[in-house]
């Protein structure tokens, strides 16, 4: 038996014959054209034809994974479209007198490359979605391009990298799960797998080897890792495992419409947390009551070197305000800096950054940055129950200059007729003592509260959550840390607002019932984890 691990996708057990997916196609060579401008209309409808067949992708996925998730090939259209991409391909062709095939690839290589830096504006986060749309167009130059897998019978599947075209498109009953050399847990690929329940492991590295094929694998997605011809033992395990896990979800498939309701008759709502777009389509499949928590971070960390703009913002925010009808929808403003870096905003070096320039910080030294990104979640709030939410704060005065910045936003809004919720929410993120000490002024303040509890919790006992060497030291269940939820609930309360946990404690089974104790309005988790949660809760007395 060999063991391999990796960096686990989407959880279960896949239990199979390995089959290794096969690009087949022309090799591309470098080949001298005479006729360049037909060599650019053979290109030019190429790309029309792709950005078509994007368009049937995108209709067929929104029907299996969801309008969110669907949208992964909304924005490869988007690359396609790009004038500086078209019109390097196009200088490639007529300069050098070159093929389609060759400058689509070039073009494509070089946006990839790390030598190119200034490309990343265009491909940052994005490199499997480049490649896949490459990869399109030259099957459609090419003409010959086919893609096989060896088994006819249900298998699991084996590739150096799966493109987000091709994870859309596996058909659950033939393929139970894959695994892959190369590839990221928070690219498109990965996100399709977890959507569609798909066993998978991926950056398997070298040691995934091609003589694999043909063998008995099992994916364990619980554990990140792989086992090529299992001994008896691992088989009897794993498959007790499987089965003992398709009893535990089908019984909290079960709980959904139920209430989250302890056997006495106390309420406390569950909601989601989301780090991205495609995330959005997990919260509605998860029966949970709303967001909890938005981190719109995200839409910086993965602009590359450009600043997402308003309309960029309004989008993404309007998706999950319609995605969530009546259920709330709580954007988090960008929480960046520390160990979230994005390309598009330098803060400078910093000795110490995750108590450095971050969070509402950084949004207060760039004030028109955090006016852009206020404005968007302000038209946004007119598609559903839209609130907004501060992060790191540490004073009264931080929240009153970034109020003052909000009615700023709604003054230019007014002024253009454009429409938005006047009475939007307001609240804050407890993740610092010193909120803790003043969480009585802060709730005269705002709204509501949420207590992000993993910074509280380092930020508490003065140790990096992410220091191996630390392990042994850091307790989350600090009795410091209880004591200080204990305060933040009780001031809040007295001021007749209401109090969530957003942070890792919020999913911690062992705390639900204090929380309850507490009298915590609202835990807010993984998608995945609100159905444990709600059964938990409804088996508290």
């Amino acid at each position: 038996m060999i063991t391999l691990t990796g960096k686990k996708v989407s959880e279960g057990i896949a239990i199979g014959k390995l089959s290794f997916y096969k690009r087949e196609g022309k090799e591309i060579r470098r080949i001298y054209v005479k006729d360049v401008e037909k060599e650019v209309q053979r290109f030019q409808k190429a790309r029309t034809k792709a950005i078509q067949e994007l368009k049937n992708l995108y209709d067929a996925a929104a029907k299996e994974v969801g309008d969110a998730n669907a949208a992964i090939f909304e924005m490869q259209q988007t690359i396609l479209e790009r004038p500086e991409l078209v019109d390097q391909v196009n200088r490639f062709i007529v300069d050098q007198k070159l093929n389609a095939e060759y400058a689509v690839q070039t073009v494509a290589e070089n946006y990839l490359s790390e030598e190119n830096p200034e490309q990343k504006i265009y491909t940052q986060g994005h490199d499997v979605d480049i490649k896949d749309v490459a990869n399109r167009v030259l099957k459609i130059l090419s003409r010959s391009w086919k893609d096989r897998m060896l088994m006819d019978e249900p298998f699991v599947l084996a590739a150096g990298e799966l493109y987000p075209s091709e994870a859309v498109q596996l058909d659950k009953s033939k393929v139970l799960g894959f695994v892959t050399r190369y590839g990221t847990i928070n690219s498109h690929t990965a996100v399709l797998a977890r959507t569609k329940g798909i066993p998978s492991v991926i950056g398997l590295g070298e040691a995934l080897k091609k003589d694999y094929d043909g063998k008995m694998i099992i994916i364990d997605g619980y554990e990140g890792k792989v086992y090529i011809e299992p001994d008896y033992s691992t088989l009897t395990k794993l498959k007790q495992k499987k089965d003992t896990n398709v009893t535990h979800v089908k019984n909290l498939e079960r709980l959904k419409g139920k209430e989250n309701i302890t056997q006495s008759g106390q309420r406390i709502d569950i909601c989601a947390n989301i780090g991205t777009r495609e995330d959005i389509e997990s919260v509605i499949r998860s029966d949970a009551g709303g967001i909890g928590l938005f981190r719109s971070e995200f839409l910086y960390m993965e602009n590359g070197t450009k600043l997402p703009t308003e309309e960029q913002q309004f989008q993404v925010y309007k998706l999950a305000a319609e995605a969530m009808g009546v259920k709330k929808v709580v954007i988090r403003t960008a929480d960046l800096g520390g160990e979230k870096k994005a390309d598009c905003l330098d803060v400078g070096a910093e000795s110490n950054p995750s108590m450095g320039l971050r969070g509402i910080r950084i949004s207060l030294e760039k004030e028109e940055i955090f006016k852009t990104q206020l404005r968007a979640i302000l038209r946004a709030s007119v598609y559903g129950n839209v609130s907004i939410m501060f992060p790191m704060i540490t004073s009264v005065e931080e929240v009153t200059r970034a109020k003052l910045l909000l009615e700023t936003a709604k003054r230019e809004l007014k002024a253009e007729k454009s429409a938005f919720d006047e009475e939007i929410q307001v609240g804050v993120m407890i993740e610092t003592p010193a909120a803790v000490m003043i969480s009585g002024e802060l709730a005269r303040e705002v709204d509501f509260f949420s207590i992000g509890t993993n910074d509280l919790t380092q930020f508490t006992l003065g140790m990096d959550r992410g220091n191996e060497k630390l392990v042994k030291f850091y307790n989350p269940r600090h009795p410091a840390l209880i004591k200080m939820i204990r305060i933040v609930a009780n001031n809040v309360h007295l001021e007749g607002k209401k109090i969530s946990i957003c942070g890792d404690l919020a999913a911690d089974l062992e705390l639900t019932e204090t929380f309850v104790q507490m009298g915590i309005d609202e835990l807010s988790v993984a998608p995945g984890q609100v159905l444990a949660l709600r059964k938990k809760i409804r088996e508290i007395q």
